[in-house]
């Protein structure tokens, strides 16, 4: 037997069993969902932009599997599988996408904005970084507080690129908070390759002027991440090492839904979906180590199948935002007070009828 099948048998040996199908019925279900959610784009059900987490779905649920409730999570734009992961449901998911009053953030932020504060997942950023400051504030806020758990910033490459990557690097490091840098490492920031877009393309290194640890993740490998999340993860939170995991995966499609991803050679896209894929590839270990029959891959597969179509189903069946509640959310209640916030406050009651 080869080595790397013996390494492959051997680590599945080691876990239990129903563990290993939830892995599998979870990235199965961000696989449909995001190839649903692509139909319903070009069905016009979902406006705006929207990016897909297809090929990345070992690097997500193993993430998400070795973070505890106690943990946060700040992500990009590309989120939708982080929060199915998380064990949000998939009916509201759906349901902001589709812009509706049901949905995770109440229809307002569509499928750059999703949150859910009871499950401490504190939404996706549109501006690239944005999260990332933000994670630091606060694994510095559970620092201060003395509170368990750590702070998970989530970014692709090229945000390792920006300003406010390396601020909060040193910040990080300097107060030595509990915190990860989570690079999701698809291979290209829009349409440039991470060659052509960063003068040290091994991401995992760009701490080391900061002395903070780094390493490569093989992101296509669920196990993998997880217990490198796991072991980074318990010494940031306790000893103050925060970390950057620079995890790599095939990117599937262009950088969102409207990218025609013409500058990568369709022959050489085919061919890496065909070698990388972490559902197919992962579900055929468990089927040949005996984990996972053909019973059991067609049962999951439908039960995925049926439980994204009720996804779509509330989300097409829940209402609008109601127009008068347009104002809604916009500002803080109660009302800080802020010099002028009066003033603003009493404008849009003027302009909802109120006044």
């Amino acid at each position: 037997m080869a080595k790397a099948e013996e390494a492959v048998r051997e680590s599945l040996e080691q876990e239990d069993v129903g563990t290993l199908r939830h892995y599998y019925y979870q990235m199965l279900l961000l696989r449909r969902f995001e190839e649903r959610t692509s139909e319903m784009y070009v069905k016009a059900k979902i406006g705006g932009y929207c990016h897909l987490n297809l090929g990345e779905e070992a690097t997500i649920v193993g993430l998400m599997a070795a973070l505890t409730p106690d943990d946060y999570i700040f992500t990009n734009y590309r989120e939708h599988g982080y929060i199915l992961a998380r064990g949000v449901e998939p009916g509201p998911i759906m349901a902001e996408l589709f812009g509706k009053e049901t949905g995770v953030s109440g229809g307002r932020g569509g499928s750059m904005h999703l949150f859910d504060e009871k499950a401490h997942f504190m939404g996706g950023y549109a501006i690239v970084g944005g999260q990332v400051p933000l994670a630091v504030g606060a694994a510095y806020a559970l620092k201060y507080q003395g509170r368990p758990g750590v702070a998970v910033a989530q970014m692709g490459d090229a945000t390792t690129n920006i300003g406010a990557f390396y601020e909060s690097l040193n910040l990080a490091k300097l107060w030595k908070l509990p915190v990860l840098f989570f690079i999701v490492n698809n291979g290209y920031g829009m349409g440039t390759s991470v060659e052509n877009g960063s003068s040290e393309p091994d991401l995992y290194k760009k701490g080391g002027s900061f002395r903070i640890h780094g390493e490569r993740v093989d992101g296509t490998d669920v196990l993998a991440v997880r217990d490198a999340v796991r072991r980074l993860r318990q010494k940031a939170e306790q000893e103050g090492e925060p970390a950057i995991l620079d995890i790599t995966s095939f990117r599937f499609r262009g950088h969102s839904v409207i990218d025609a991803d013409r500058y990568r050679d369709a022959d050489a896209v085919r061919r890496g979906r065909e070698a990388f894929d972490p559902v197919r590839n992962f579900g055929a270990s468990l089927h040949d180590h005996g984990i996972a029959d053909d019973a059991f891959l067609r049962e999951t597969a439908e039960r995925v199948d049926r439980e994204v179509q009720e996804a779509i189903d509330f989300a097409n069946g829940s209402p609008d935002p109601k127009f008068e509640d347009m104002y809604t959310f916009m500002y803080a209640t109660p009302v800080p007070n802020i010099p002028g916030a009066e003033d603003a406050i009493r404008e849009v009651r003027i302009n909802r009828g109120e006044v």
